[in-house]
């Protein structure tokens, strides 16, 4: 009785599964920082996905200037770091265009910048930085509209409260973003784009990758809410992000999934990390969390099964009737079994189908 007992098989179930499916996940450049994320991971019912950087490539790139402004663009955006700032800056160094001194930069956030050049103040930034400083774009409203209807990010430019030209930048898209959104659709698995984008400009990227539900112009520091608001429905959220403006949503959402191409900060504060920074890995995950789980339940039912079906027969309750008794050495071999079995189904575990 005491051996046909020993629990050795119940204490393997959970963690070789475990073990074995943490590892195939990292030979496929998923990394899961512990085992409470790969369980939630099963429950996924929604998914928020951040536009810039995780749809697409994080690299944007200029493709309309209106007016005379690239060079006083450029100036200012010198002093920024933001990506779509790097865009401009970029353009301005293939045209070989001479950049001006700047004096007074400050950055609006989620909505532009502003400076001065020559004692004149400059404004660059979102339609709403214009109206803010009551400034009128009602004649390039139309410019404006077929640009953001493009699935392009409008920048206006404003001199001394005159609004003088725009500036339109467009990130590519990465070639994954599409099947990897439709797999998860797939899979009754609510998708959100998440985006700073006014929603004219976020209704055309989403129509794009084939995303119904949309969160555009959300500040930075407005992302966890955003997450918080899906979790108030009943939702179990992941947020995939790969920016330090992302890391408190990363860290709100039940799993946080940062993208391997994305910064220090993101990839500390998520639970799994996507080293390619490839999309189709999110529903590895959930499919390998959904397998992991059904694992352990098998793996337990084995455990489980030997002690409950031989800890009679080894007591002797079948003695009376038929004389039978276990030998310890049967007893012995059943519970080795019982282990290997464990050991042997959580193993099917290395690969992801």
């Amino acid at each position: 009785v005491l051996i046909i007992a020993c629990p050795c098989a119940l204490g393997l179930a959970t963690p070789m599964a475990i073990m074995v499916s943490s590892g195939s996940a990292a030979s496929r450049g998923i990394l899961i920082k512990d085992a409470a994320s790969l369980e939630i991971a099963n429950k996924i019912n929604a998914v928020i996905l951040d536009k810039t950087g995780t749809l697409t490539q994080g690299k944007p790139t200029v493709t309309d200037i209106l007016g005379d402004v690239l060079q006083i663009a450029a100036s200012i955006e010198n002093k920024s770091e933001h990506s779509l700032a790097q865009a401009v800056v970029n353009k301005a160094k293939e045209e070989k265009i001479i950049l001006s001194e700047v004096e007074g930069f400050q950055a609006i956030s989620g909505h532009g910048v502003s400076a001065f050049i020559e004692n004149k103040k400059i404004l660059l930034g979102t339609r709403k930085l214009m109206t803010d400083n009551k400034i009128n774009a009602a004649s390039w409203e139309e410019k404006i509209i077929n640009l953001e209807n493009q699935g392009k990010t409008v920048m206006l430019l404003a001199v001394a409260n005159e609004l003088i030209g725009l500036i339109a930048v467009a990130d590519v898209l990465k070639k994954e973003s599409i099947e990897a959104v439709r797999v998860l659709k797939k899979n009754n698995i609510a998708v959100w784009m998440l985006t700073g984008d006014n929603a004219r400009t976020a209704r055309a990227i989403a129509a794009e990758v084939g995303i119904d539900n949309i969160m555009s112009e959300v500040l930075h520091d407005k992302k966890s809410e955003k997450v918080r608001e899906l979790q108030a429905q009943g939702k179990i959220v992941a947020m995939i992000g790969d920016g330090i403006n992302d890391a408190p949503a990363l860290t709100q959402a039940n799993i946080g999934i940062a993208m391997g191409e994305g910064t220090d900060i993101a990839m500390e504060s998520a639970n799994i990390t996507l080293m390619r920074g490839d999309l189709m890995l999110i529903p590895e995950v959930i499919r390998l969390s959904r397998r992991t789980m059904r694992i352990i339940k098998q793996n337990l039912f084995w455990a489980f099964f030997y002690n409950v079906a031989f800890i009679p027969v080894a007591a002797g309750v079948l003695y009376p009737f038929f004389k039978l008794l276990l030998n310890p050495i049967f007893a012995a071999a059943a519970m080795a079994f019982s282990s290997l079995s464990v050991v042997l189904n959580s193993l099917r575990l290395r690969k992801i189908n």
